[in-house]
């Protein structure tokens, strides 16, 4: 699906992997329904837009809200007219903890953006995306989708269950004309892995360069542009996602060992 000229919805637009993509849809012809919790994040991603501005609309919404979700795709239609495509992005972390010290809020707030904030998305843009003549849907999962991180045992686990919802997705949806893709970030130089403090490693040892926003956003909207089923972003996406399927279990033992440091 070509975005030009083409109407896309991105959740956590306010800042980070979000913002990018959406500067990214509107450097390539598109318009773009900024959709975040903060009103003065949406006005700063509108004001990096600069000339593009224009094709901007925004929507102070939570994810995990079901009320203020299903009303988005009437909100947009009256702004734009349609909707052809929807990128999820919005997610968080919890903090960096063996699974028995977590709070059951901390626990629940995660699945509730996670991976309720993405399914309440897709129930309700799904009618809008199947009415026009080519669609797409993202999902931003994880690289923590693929394969567990220890301290982040609950974050990893729903960004593996959007995983599966977004590969089910694919399926129902094979022979409509709404393509789905899902994308595995792997460590990508925003606040959401700033602020847990950690740095990844690779297999050897070696400090694995950060992927930055502004390229991820990149690979995100050819993903989508293209209809790919998978996008994996990042060396340490790329390796581990090899390991994982031909190695399991010791893959999943060097990454128990490497986050012993930060547990």
């Amino acid at each position: 699906m070509d975005v030009d000229r083409k109407v896309v919805a991105v959740t956590g637009a306010g800042n980070g992997i979000g913002r990018q993509t959406a500067l990214q849809l509107l450097g390539r012809g598109a318009r773009v329904a900024l959709i975040d919790l903060r009103e003065d994040w949406l006005e700063q991603t509108r004001a990096l837009a600069g000339d593009q501005a224009a094709g901007v609309s925004l929507h102070v919404a939570d994810v995990t809200e079901v009320a203020a979700v299903d009303a988005l795709p009437a909100a947009i239609v009256a702004e734009h007219g349609q909707i052809d495509g929807l990128i999820n992005v919005a997610g968080i972390i919890h903090r960096f903890a063996p699974v028995a010290e977590l709070q059951r809020s901390e626990i629940e707030r995660v699945v509730r953006v996670n991976f309720w904030g993405t399914v309440n998305m897709c129930l309700a843009f799904l009618p809008e995306l199947r009415q026009r003549p080519e669609a797409g849907l993202v999902n931003v999962s994880s690289l923590s989708g693929l394969i567990p991180f220890a301290g982040q045992t609950i974050y990893s686990a729903t960004k593996g269950a959007v995983k599966q919802f977004s590969e089910g997705l694919y399926q129902e949806l094979t022979d409509t004309n709404v393509s789905v893709t899902t994308v595995y970030p792997g460590n990508i130089s925003t606040d959401l892995s700033g602020n847990s403090g950690v740095t990844m490693i690779d297999p050897g040892g070696r400090k694995v360069r950060a992927t930055t926003p502004e390229r991820t956003a990149e690979l995100i909207v050819e993903g989508l542009e293209k209809g790919r089923f998978r996008v994996l972003v990042g060396q340490d996406a790329t390796v581990l996602d090899k390991l994982v399927r031909l190695v399991p279990r010791w893959a999943t033992g060097m990454i128990a060992k490497q986050m012993k440091s930060v547990l």
